[in-house]
């Protein structure tokens, strides 16, 4: 089958100039790094602007734009500039009462001064949740793979981790332990009905948590303290009950499909609910039983009270597999079903951020008729070839840990991650490392693409690295 796919559809030949293409990505990548008093920081969104509006931000420092930017920089051991752009986003720690504890979601210097912006200045006026939950996640990654223990433990480090936990853990109205945001709040940045419970907020809160608790254990060794030791314990048991919630009511399966769809309705009291959410099963799309098979599985966008979002996002779940929310099983259950709908979430410029794309009626009801996300564009069903990487290393890391459990599917989904990485080793060089492609199979660039977008850039470098040059670097995102 896999075969029969690559020369039917992608129609992948290897390229004998991989390495020269690897050394101008990596050229090109140099580039994109910009220096903040004398010192590299971290990189602009992308080196061209295609068009003189100064109100574009695309030569900012963003910081979910530096995520990749910042793994890259571990693998290579450049830990000065990790260092020094992790410091610089704990500076910019917002303290006023409004967003007490939030990361910028970018910055930029502007007549020596530094400017974060919180929402206040983005399109729509919301403020990113994923720059905050993130930053926990790259300071361990930092602190782990170069040793650089003091840092971690350091005070300015210990305090900007308190305040991030009291804003995330302080009580809300909600009594499930998910973290409710905004539309527009994480990488899907235009309105796309995702309000409530993302998926890729959730499983990042769990990454969030996890390496909160890390950083808080290296501080612990040093000293007693009995307020630590309470917020440790409180933040132990928030992932586990993150962990439970998200496999329970986000997983979903063809068994447990046919179970919520025979689930009773209208229950109360205080007895056991077997439909917690009081989902119709009408609600239930009718793709799904093709998109699950038998043997697939995935987690759902979104729960929320009679409206769970059973769209695919590529980003949450591969991050699932990453942080560990999926345990192995589930996570050969999410490969199955990728190689089953290979032709939806890869086709000819891997990979798609969310699947199925709202069509006309309901792009306009649910987008405000956002020209950017138009159906088979941007986040509406577009391809964006930085989310390959999250992908592959989920893959790679779990035929690293699990590979022998079974070994047919492990071969399947490393041809496909090969098979992909040459797709963007031929198309995207001269496509010059455009931002997302359009249309059902990805052929077209992005009406609005911005070419030589960073992330596009070293998310190719990531893949290239992963599978040419260190696989034990794979190890670095095991929180």
């Amino acid at each position: 089958m896999a075969e029969r796919f690559s020369q039917k559809n992608l129609r992948v030949r290897p390229s004998s100039d991989e390495e020269k293409i690897v050394t101008n990505a990596k050229k090109h990548f140099e580039k994109t790094l910009v220096e903040i008093s004398g010192e590299l920081v971290g990189s602009v969104a992308a080196l061209e602007h295609p068009t003189k509006n100064k109100k574009l931000n695309y030569g900012e420092i963003f910081l979910r734009d530096n995520v990749p930017v910042m793994i890259y920089l571990i693998t290579q051991k450049r830990y000065e500039i990790v260092k020094k752009f992790l410091s610089l986003c704990l500076e910019l720690q917002s303290t006023n009462y409004q967003t007490r504890g939030v990361f910028p979601t970018s910055f930029v210097e502007e007549n020596g001064k530094l400017i974060g912006d919180y929402g206040q200045r983005s399109i729509g006026r919301i403020t990113s949740a994923d720059a905050s939950l993130w930053w926990p996640i790259l300071c361990w990654y930092y602190v782990n793979k170069s040793g650089d223990y003091a840092f971690g433990k350091s005070q300015s480090v210990q305090r900007g981790i308190q305040l991030l936990l009291d804003l995330v853990l302080h009580p809300t109205f909600e009594g499930t332990p998910v973290l409710f945001v905004p539309d527009c709040a994480f990488m899907i940045d235009r309105p796309m009905d995702v309000w409530g419970a993302p998926l890729e907020v959730e499983v990042l809160l769990h990454g969030c948590l996890k390496s909160c608790i890390n950083l808080m254990e290296l501080s612990r060794a040093d000293h007693v303290s009995r307020l630590l030791d309470q917020r440790l314990i409180l933040t132990n048991q928030w992932v586990k009950d993150l962990g439970g919630f998200l496999l329970k009511h986000y997983w979903v399966t063809s068994q447990t499909m046919q179970i919520l769809r025979r689930r009773p309705t209208e229950q109360y009291g205080d007895d056991q609910h077997f439909n917690e959410f009081n989902v119709q099963p009408q609600v239930v799309p009718s793709w799904l039983q093709d998109w699950l098979e038998n043997r697939g599985g995935y987690l759902i966008g979104n729960i929320r009270t009679g409206r769970p979002d059973f769209r695919f996002y590529s980003l949450g779940n591969s991050l699932a597999c990453m942080f560990g929310v999926l345990p192995p099983e589930e996570q050969r259950a999410l490969f199955r079903l990728v190689l089953h709908n290979r032709q939806h979430l890869m086709a000819q410029m891997p990979m798609r951020i969310c699947h199925p794309h709202m069509d006309v009626e309901e792009w306009q009801n649910k987008t405000g008729s956002d020209p950017k996300n138009w159906p088979w564009s941007y986040h509406n069903g577009g391809h964006w070839p930085s989310l390959l990487w999250f992908f592959g290393a989920a893959v790679l890391l779990h035929q690293k840990n699990y590979g022998s459990d079974d070994v047919i599917l492990m071969e399947e989904m490393k041809s496909l991650i090969e098979e992909s990485y040459w797709c963007q080793l031929n198309q995207l060089p001269k496509q010059e490392w455009a931002e997302y492609f359009d249309g059902p199979t990805g052929t077209w660039v992005g009406q609005q693409s911005r070419t030589y977008q960073t992330w596009t850039i070293v998310g190719f470098l990531l893949m290239n690295h992963f599978l040419r040059n260190d696989y034990n670097d794979l190890d670095m995102f095991k929180i």
